[in-house]
């Protein structure tokens, strides 16, 4: 913080188990990793590179090296993990995170079907070497999974030695989680956190109204993922209350502003 206010929400602080914020790159360059890096490396703590753009990145390895030099670690997209695994290429793909000296990795089956324990040992074989995050959820609109079902997945893919489980949403937030529309699934979200610890769970939530939405549901320091570079200031602000969606939650006043209490009304 460049000053000082009061009755702000505390934050974790870095390294973070809990108000992780994971961040998209869709194939930025070397100097705009090192642009984002500059302004934004206090607020995120994982670098996602979204799905297989790495294959086709130039200067990859220079640019994984920028956030390794910045404190965040970052991970190949799951998709990626999904292609070599449809190739038969898992020990390759084992290879590729060695080559590339990344301490994570997403194990997902958002675009194949995979067998359930075939991808919790998948989990259980890389959890041995790196830090594991599994992904749930489809990327398929038109397939729907009951609540129980996430739970159920989710409990197994954090027993085979997931660090956190990933609620899938895509960068567009608009499968999984959410309606066509990005509206939040709200049931289905408030039945998953009957059974699995919000602090294990990262949300995929790439649109600032969800955002919000999870941020006034768990607080400020919810786990929340794929946001875009230029989104991570903008959300820190929503998670300290200093922004309009989330100005008067943290500070209890939403529901005086909702009577309208001429004390908070618009001029």
């Amino acid at each position: 913080m460049n000053y000082t206010l009061k009755n702000l929400p505390e934050r974790t602080v870095k390294p973070r188990q809990l108000g992780i914020t994971m961040a998209m790159d869709k194939g930025m360059s070397v100097r705009q990793a090192e642009d984002f890096m500059s302004v934004a490396a206090d607020h995120v703590d994982i670098v996602k590179l979204g799905w297989a753009t790495s294959a086709v990145t130039p200067r990859l390895k220079d640019k994984i090296q920028v956030y390794i030099e910045a404190g965040v670690p970052c991970y190949f997209g799951g998709t990626l993990f999904e292609a070599f695994i449809i190739r038969d290429q898992f020990d390759d793909y084992r290879k590729l995170i060695d080559k590339f000296g990344l301490r994570y990795a997403e194990v997902s089956d958002g675009s194949i079907d995979l067998d359930h324990d075939k991808k919790c040992a998948y989990i259980e074989k890389l959890a041995k070497d790196v830090t594991v995050l599994s992904e749930v959820g489809s990327k398929d609109a038109d397939k729907i999974i009951p609540p129980y079902k996430w739970i159920e997945l989710m409990q197994k893919e954090l027993d085979a030695g997931a660090w956190k489980v990933i609620g899938e949403a895509r960068e567009g937030g608009n499968v999984g989680l959410f309606r066509g529309t990005g509206e939040v699934r709200s049931g289905l979200v408030q039945e998953i956190l009957t059974k699995i610890p919000f602090e294990k769970i990262i949300w995929e939530a790439p649109q600032k109204a969800q955002q919000v939405w999870f941020i006034k549901l768990l607080g400020a320091n919810v786990n929340l993922g794929n946001i875009a570079p230029e989104e991570v200031i903008p959300l820190e602000t929503i998670r300290l209350g200093l922004r309009g969606d989330t100005f008067l939650h943290f500070l209890g006043l939403e529901r005086k502003r909702d009577n309208s209490t001429p004390a908070f009304q618009n001029d």
